[in-house]
């Protein structure tokens, strides 16, 4: 599998960075779909975290008839369980990996890394959070879903075994099922993951509560206050 560094729009601090959060986007998106939140998220204005936003490869996409988009992994039925090609996600896995040893190397500790993904980004954001062998310091999973459907990733991690882990989904979502959210979100309580769980009036979407509620929760995880 191909580890090729993944083309990214990268948003540094005033300060040195000591953290980052790596946010991935959802289907047919890019990096810059998301990076303008850092702006609005209102962290202080001394904070140190670097905000990395990876642009998927672009490969046919079954659902929407084999047309070429940025994908994390091809999408083959609307059923969650047939819904996310493993091959595909774990190819994407690598290269998220990829991007968080670099950040490693340049002296951010995993401890100090935060993995976030909208729906599909989500999902492999959550897939490869759960794995991931050094501590991390959160896993944010916004309106998505587990590949495996309904049953936890294998060769889970133990040094995430304890990781925070905010799930965030839109009652009104149309694309990524509320359920498919809550069968994630009960096996991973089930585990003893400690989850934060909350709804929004929305569809597949992000909704102005949810930002507020994300910013609150960086700042806890990165001791930003």
């Amino acid at each position: 599998m191909s580890a090729a560094p993944l083309e990214r729009i990268t948003i540094e601090p005033t300060s040195s960075a000591t953290a980052c959060v790596i946010w991935l986007h959802g289907l047919g998106d890019s990096g810059a779909g998301f990076s303008p939140i850092v702006p609005e998220l209102g962290l202080p204005k001394n904070h140190s975290v670097r905000f990395i936003f990876p642009h998927a490869p672009e490969q046919p996409v079954t659902i929407n008839q084999g047309y070429v988009m940025r994908s994390w992994y091809d999408i083959k039925s609307m059923d969650l369980h047939n819904r996310a090609d493993m091959d595909g996600v774990l190819e994407s896995e690598v290269k998220v990996r990829a991007l968080i040893s670099e950040q490693i190397s340049a002296g951010i500790p995993a401890s100090n890394i935060i993995l976030a993904g909208f729906s599909q980004g989500g999902v492999v954001g959550m897939f490869t959070g759960l794995r991931f062998p050094e501590k991390l310091a959160g896993i944010m999973a916004l309106s998505c879903y587990l590949p495996n459907a309904d049953a936890l990733p294998e060769q889970l991690s133990a040094a995430n075994s304890d990781t925070h882990i905010l799930q965030l989904h839109g009652d009104n979502d149309d694309v990524v099922q509320l359920s498919a959210g809550k069968m994630a979100n009960k096996l991973l309580n089930e585990k003893g993951y400690p989850v934060t769980w909350k709804t929004y009036p929305m569809a597949h979407s992000v909704h102005p509560t949810e930002i507020r509620d994300i910013a609150a929760w960086l700042v806890a995880r990165l001791n930003l206050a």
